[in-house]
């Protein structure tokens, strides 16, 4: 974020108003924190889809975050997996790891310890250190062939 930040927003606003999908993420931003404006999830929640349909992976990881908080919209499982996979599928480590709490939680979708450590396997290999202790732990709930397979998984191409 820029360091003036009526400044910043004034910039981002004008380039998210010309379809920029980093100013539309950043400008989420702003509103999600309160940064130079009036904290209004629902404003960041607007941001975060054009942003999102544009293919922003951190627009994503962060809209998926707002449905699996309930911040700017109703909370909804379905919507918060749709938008943390379309994230994590291009690699963004924060929601990979949120994937893996998902995944470990059975929140959305069905309890799954070989995807909770893939997807927590991944984003430790980023250097996601929450993704690094939380891998340990479900190591620690799997069999041998359960951790096989999360490895294998853990290289195959990220696609659906």
């Amino acid at each position: 974020m820029p360091k003036n930040a009526p400044e910043g927003l004034k910039w981002y606003r004008l380039a998210a108003e010309q379809g920029n999908a980093i100013a539309q993420s950043n400008l989420g931003v702003m509103y999600s924190q309160g940064t130079g404006v009036s904290e209004n999830d629902a404003e960041a929640v607007k941001w975060y889809r054009l942003a999102a349909a544009q293919g922003n992976a951190i627009a994503q990881s962060n809209l998926g975050a707002m449905y699996d908080n309930g911040e700017g919209v109703p909370e909804n499982d379905a919507e918060a997996v749709k938008w943390y996979l379309l994230a994590a599928e291009q690699g963004n480590a924060s929601a990979q790891y949120n994937l893996g709490l998902i995944y470990f939680k059975g929140e959305g979708v069905p309890k799954n310890l070989v995807n909770a450590y893939r997807w927590w396997n991944l984003a430790a290999a980023k250097g996601h250190e929450a993704s690094k202790k939380s891998r340990e732990v479900v190591r620690g709930l799997m069999t041998s062939e359960q951790i096989a397979e999360g490895q294998r998984l853990s290289v195959e191409p990220l696609t659906r």
